[in-house]
């Protein structure tokens, strides 16, 4: 007779195997990421000089808190409530969730992205998790996570490369 313990490790590795099947594959485009991350001057990304005003005005955002469902600096942010918080403040209704950011925005190639795209990713099991604001030089600014603060990563990061899903213009 099986054990209990042995059926439900063989549930468990079924369960793993069959999650990483629906992956979604990387965009070919990216590829080019995969290049050795080359050093960044602070003054590429913190000037205001050619800074788009709604790049900006998400700039303002870094180091308010992570707040699920949160959409306002008082309140602090989850990634789709930064998004559209500060698409508002410049006169653009977007929808509230990351999926639904994704549908409404136009895809955009990965060498066409300007700053102000959207850049978006799948963290968990549904199809897009996550939504950024591309700064360029392959920095975006984002709400990441409970307990964490709005703040700068990088597309060169080998994790955000391997759950980027695409890009997109509203």
């Amino acid at each position: 007779m099986v054990s209990r313990v042995t059926v439900w490790t063989l549930c468990g590795c079924i369960g793993v195997l069959s999650a990483c099947g629906d992956l979604p594959r990387r965009p070919a485009n990216v590829r080019a990421l995969t290049m050795a991350p080359a050093p960044i001057p602070a003054d590429r990304f913190l000037s205001a000089q050619d800074d788009p005003a709604l790049v900006r005005t998400a700039r303002s955002m870094l180091g308010h808190p992570y707040r699920w469902g949160g959409a306002a600096p008082s309140e602090g942010f989850d990634c789709s409530g930064l998004v559209y918080y500060v698409y508002a403040r410049h006169g653009q209704s977007v929808p509230r969730t990351a999926e639904a950011q994704y549908e409404h925005a136009r895809p955009v190639a990965f060498d066409q992205i300007r700053p102000g795209d959207l850049l978006f990713f799948r963290l968990a099991r549904q199809d897009v998790s996550h939504v950024a604001i591309y700064l360029g030089e392959y920095l975006f600014i984002h709400a990441p996570a409970t307990g964490k603060r709005v703040t700068y990563a990088s597309l060169r990061d080998d994790f955000w490369q391997q759950r980027f899903i695409g890009a997109g213009r509203i």
